[in-house]
């Protein structure tokens, strides 16, 4: 975000008002901004300005009386004329300059559009295209809620002026500082040091964060079992086209050493074990041989025979195939060693992660666990160049509004018949299972399925959701991913409310992202570290692993500095659906209780992910 401290102009009570409508200028530019009518770029005189400069003139009786000649004084007369009012012309004009000068002004001061506080930190080189990639880029901004973003406009506009800050920047409730990251305290190791059923391989699929989790569990996995852990794969998937693996993204060392008390971790099989088809053998497992969130006595009963058969077994895709219940208290403490500890990112993408850090806040910043863990030694504090400059604070935002997540959700998104096509058609492609079950149960209406808050949130829906929560239209606000369906026109509404917005893509130069190009899971550790030590992050969607993962990086190491906002997208839906009578007093107010409620101090509850709820005995300790 923006300096908090930075002086702002002082701003007149109001504009000329438009007396057929009650609105001021400010308001009417935004409502034709609404109307997807671009604002006059001009200056105009105001009705004042132009009654002032003709009321100048006037009182100039000889300008009046110049003005009444009708071409026919000679040449000479008009130049004693001249010399004898040079003054007052010059004067006159001098005032005609400072009036156009202030009329600017105060459409600068009251223009939705115009960045209250300095611009964005972008990098000097220019920044990608943020639409690239998109697979549908609607022509026109779809607004969904005209009336709450013009009120929105306003209520932005006012705090400006008033420079409140809102209080969401800090926790709500100081009590999460009482819990204290632990899980990295010695476990008694179960069994012999030595190996002594076999070995596991892991080959994980999906994304940098499913194959996170996957990592962990196969940790924990491998403890249970008492088996060697070969340091896991990653497969190629089409859908995210990256060849990473381990070492590409995390510190392979630093895993082994930190894990070498709990389990035996290997880089590769014995010579004598890797030519054996281990379909043939019966060591080949998948997803479809495992239960999801499988209980360890599955794990027992099931796999634990072939493994000490065949002395090796491989687990192809791992996806979700060890539950959070029924575990013994040192499996579940390894796991969340093995995510807050163990897993530190590779020194590549820590560099270039603090470079993200540094160009948005400006200026270093004092070392924290969090940033400790994800930085390592590339974060370092930077003494600022004036004593009352402070760093800028920011928030990040993720929103789960991809292509994908837009289709499967069956929704509806004011699109109209083009977009409705187009997912269908995307659904056709990708989602076949989808439409099959579909077409066996009754069709739940998109408009129900909104007020079930089972859409996906829109970038207009969030960006009313920080403005009910009152941040200002300075914050700077870092945005996660950059393929957000519909494209430029979509994200229309919240540039428009909150125009520092800013991407990887915006601050790292091409030569700095160039050695990321092509491997989708290293750039999403980038967005993982840039949302993991935001002053505020901000979520749409909590079923983002990303989401997940980093609100649980900033429960664990946060220290009671780093709230999370979520949203609950149910009583949210209810809130819009009065979009048409709800005053903004009323909205706000129920945005910032319900943003409230997903904020309370709550310890992990029974089936949920230790990954994104640490607070328990096995990952975190409470201090009174």
């Amino acid at each position: 975000m923006g300096k908090q401290d930075s002086p702002k102009s002082p701003r007149p009570r109001s504009l000329i008002p438009d007396e057929s409508s009650g609105l001021n200028d400010c308001q009417l530019r935004w409502t034709e901004m609404l109307k997807n009518s671009d604002p006059s770029l001009g200056r105009r005189i105001s009705h004042w300005e132009k009654s002032t400069l003709v009321e100048n003139f006037k009182n100039d009786n000889s300008v009046l009386k110049y003005t009444s000649f009708k071409g026919v004084c000679s040449g000479k007369r008009q130049i004693r004329w001249l010399r004898r009012h040079t003054r007052s012309i010059i004067f006159t004009f001098t005032l005609m300059g400072f009036f156009l000068l202030l009329d600017s002004l105060m459409f600068s001061l009251f223009d939705p559009k115009f960045l209250k506080s300095s611009p964005p930190p972008i990098n000097e080189h220019s920044p990608k295209e943020r639409n690239a990639g998109y697979e549908y880029d609607q022509e026109k901004s779809p607004v969904m809620y005209s009336r709450l973003l013009h009120m929105a406009a306003v209520s932005l506009t006012e705090r400006d002026v008033d420079r409140e800050e809102t209080k969401f920047w800090k926790e709500s409730y100081p009590q999460v500082a009482m819990w204290k990251p632990c899980a990295d305290k010695k476990l008694k190791r179960a069994g012999t040091v030595n190996n002594r059923t076999g070995f596991i391989l892991v080959s994980a699929n999906g994304g940098l964060n499913q194959q996170r989790v996957a990592v962990c569990n196969a940790v924990a996995v491998a403890s249970l079992l008492n088996a060697t852990l070969v340091i896991p794969r990653f497969l190629y998937s089409n859908v995210w086209n990256d060849p990473s693996q381990f070492d590409d993204i995390y510190q392979e060392e630093t895993f082994t050493n930190i894990l070498k008390d709990d389990i035996d971790i290997v880089k590769e099989l014995p010579s004598y074990l890797k030519s054996i088809d281990l379909k043939s053998i019966g060591s080949l497992i998948t997803d479809s041989d495992l239960a999801k969130e499988a209980t360890p006595d599955e794990y027992i009963n099931n796999i634990l025979p072939i493994l000490l058969r065949n002395k090796i077994v491989h687990f192809l895709g791992f996806g979700n195939r060890l539950g959070f219940e029924q575990l013994p208290s040192r499996l579940q403490k390894l796991r969340c060693k093995c995510n807050f500890h163990a897993l530190k990112f590779a020194p590549k993408i820590q560099k270039t992660g603090s470079l993200l850090v540094k160009r948005i806040r400006k200026y270093g910043t004092e070392r924290s666990m969090l940033e400790n863990q994800l930085l390592g030694s590339f974060i370092s504090n930077v003494v600022p160049i004036k004593k009352e400059a402070s760093p800028s604070k920011y928030l990040a935002l993720h929103l789960r509004f991809e292509v994908d997540m837009v289709a499967y959700s069956m929704c509806d998104f004011g699109g109209g018949i083009n977009e409705t096509k187009h997912l269908q058609s995307y659904r056709e492609d990708h989602f076949p299972l989808l439409l099959e079950r579909l077409k066996k149960t009754e069709p739940i209406l998109p408009e129900d399925l909104r007020k079930m808050g089972r859409c996906p949130l829109t970038p207009e829906e969030a960006a009313l959701v920080l403005a009910g929560l009152g941040f200002d239209r300075g914050t700077y606000i870092y945005l996660a991913g950059s393929h957000i369906y519909g494209g430029k026109s979509r994200m229309l509404p919240l540039k428009s409310l909150y125009p520092n917005l800013v991407t990887k893509e915006d601050l790292l130069s091409p030569s700095e992202l160039e050695p990321f190009n092509n491997f989708t899971s290293q750039l999403a550790a980038l967005d993982f570290i840039a949302c993991a030590v935001s002053d505020v992050f901000a979520i749409t969607d909590s079923g983002s692993q990303l989401s997940n993962l980093v609100s649980g990086f900033r429960t664990y190491y946060g220290e009671g500095n780093y709230p999370t906002l979520r949203p609950i997208k149910k009583r949210l839906a209810a809130i819009l659906q009065e979009n048409s009578t709800i005053k903004w007093g009323s909205f706000d107010n129920r945005v910032k209780k319900m943003i409230e409620e997903g904020q309370r101090v709550r310890t992990r509850e029974y089936g949920r992910s230790i990954y994104r709820q640490p607070r328990c005995k096995e990952c975190m300790c409470k201090h009174h």
